[in-house]
């Protein structure tokens, strides 16, 4: 088995990082599209100030979640051909995290809107606090914790863009 070049090795980042973000992108999408659609249902006019206050964040968080994911596509077009792969990595890896923040704060306003709108209050916060701590244990703290478990099953440091071929 041959080793892989650094070129290679970006290369396969790079696709690896696509495909998560396709993942995560058509979340945000599904999300985003509920939430431009709840305003012209009905019962939105029952929403407390409270409420809208809510859903203006997670209506924002949505679209600046869905700008973050999107925009590694709009940076290899401009970056398209000039051998900048490691910078576009680097880019894609970083605008994923800052996605994935937006979408938590988007989901967990979500949750409470609805939260709120159907239970009391204290239910409600009580209710969005409890899906904030499920997604943050699963995208966060697991992920945290596990990122040196199994060390000696495998050689790939793939997750980190920064580390080139052969380190």
């Amino acid at each position: 088995m041959s080793k892989e070049t650094e070129r290679q090795r970006w290369q396969r980042n790079f696709a690896d990082l696509l495909q998560e973000l396709r993942v995560a992108q058509t979340g945000v999408q599904i999300l985003f599209a509920f939430l431009l659609t709840l305003p012209f249902s009905a019962a939105f006019s029952e929403t407390t100030g409270f409420q809208k206050d809510v859903y203006i964040v997670a209506l924002l968080a949505a679209a600046a979640a869905a700008a973050a994911i999107i925009s590694p596509v709009a940076f290899h077009r401009a970056l398209f051909r000039q051998g900048r792969k490691p910078e576009l990595v680097r880019f894609a890896h970083r605008m994923a995290g800052i996605g994935l923040s937006f979408m938590l704060v988007s989901m967990v306003s979500a949750v409470l809107l609805v939260t709120d709108f159907v239970l009391s209050r204290p239910v409600a916060f009580g209710l969005s606090a409890a899906t904030g701590v499920w997604f943050l244990t699963f995208w966060a703290v697991l992920p945290f914790v596990r990122r040196n478990w199994g060390d000696d099953d495998i050689d790939d440091d793939d997750d980190d863009p920064r580390t080139p071929a052969g380190d």
